[in-house]
């Protein structure tokens, strides 16, 4: 385990720097000028438009402009905005919300969709089954805004039962429904898989050979059905954790949230290059990292994985 542990954390750093010069390459390398459209309509003098742009080497070629950036990673940091603003600062600021955020969907998504699915996977054709499929159904044919501004209207404008926007700070109570509506595509997507692994689960050997040993029912589906059957679920948990972090964008913009999507959105339409490229990079890191634990994890719920 432990050698499997480091060789997977060796292969973390091609990884890293392959996405970051990909990452830098594709926001530095765009037409135009960043400091010129920082000041819109009235540009300051030449010399201050050079003064900038020498402080941010952008009179360098990329690959020195990279291992500027590179040089300024290993040493904890990421660099100014163009504002003026460092983006550790940003990333302090809105990081900790995403994050925060994420793990609320991931929960809501993870308790829901595998309580539903172990049902309608051991009631397999009945009318629970057939509900819960169906609802499914809708539930990923709907884009995220409408779940979104459905839920803001009906639970938090008419109902009251949650705050219509994120007030600052980001209390957990405030990021409820924002996070009930991250997790809504989850949970169908979660419903579906622990569904169709509980059904091919409960058909193999070791699962009837529980029972014939005389094994209550309590002890079979929770220990020998449940467990075996959540590894596709860990992987798109996995995968999903990456997803939310990165796609909150349009669900951030709806309630107001200050996260790193929304803030990371701003930040395209301003052409802040290194603001964008240090959250993308934290974004690679966080999911190399996550994805490493999900396969640690394989070992945990199957004894039959080991990692030699």
């Amino acid at each position: 385990m432990l050698w499997y542990t480091g060789k997977r954390l060796l292969q973390v750093i091609p990884v890293l720097l392959g996405a970051t010069f990909l990452i830098y390459f594709m926001v530095f390398a765009m037409p135009g000028d960043p400091i010129a459209a920082l000041y819109g309509d009235r540009p300051p003098a030449p010399g201050v438009i050079e003064q900038i742009r020498e402080q941010y080497h952008l009179n360098d070629p990329l690959i020195v402009q990279y291992f500027y950036y590179l040089a300024g990673i290993f040493q904890g940091d990421f660099g100014v905005s163009y504002s003026g603003q460092p983006v550790n600062e940003i990333l302090a600021r809105t990081f900790p919300v995403t994050i925060r955020l994420a793990l609320l969907a991931i929960f809501f998504e993870m308790v829901a969709g595998i309580v539903i699915g172990l049902v309608s996977g051991l009631r397999k054709g009945g009318i629970f089954d057939a509900t819960g499929l169906g609802a499914s159904l809708v539930i990923i044919s709907l884009p995220i805004f409408v779940v979104g501004f459905a839920a803001q209207y009906f639970l938090a404008i008419q109902f009251g039962w949650f705050r219509p926007t994120v007030s600052s700070g980001a209390p957990i109570q405030d990021l409820i429904l924002p996070a009930l509506v991250l997790a809504t595509v989850g949970f169908a997507q979660i419903v579906r898989l622990t569904r169709s692994s509980v059904i091919e689960t409960s058909g193999l050997d070791f699962v009837r050979t529980a029972s014939s040993k005389g094994l209550t029912r309590r002890r079979v589906v929770p220990v020998h059905i449940l467990r075996n059957s959540l590894i596709p679920v860990v992987t798109y948990l996995g995968t999903d954790f990456g997803v939310l972090l990165v796609g909150a964008t349009v669900t951030e913009g709806i309630f107001n949230v200050p996260g790193v999507g929304r803030t990371l959105y701003q930040a395209v339409l301003r052409g802040e290059g290194p603001t964008v490229v240090s959250f993308v990079t934290i974004m690679v890191l966080m999911y190399l990292i996550v994805n490493l634990l999900i396969d640690l994890l394989y070992a945990v719920l199957d004894p039959r994985i080991r990692y030699a």
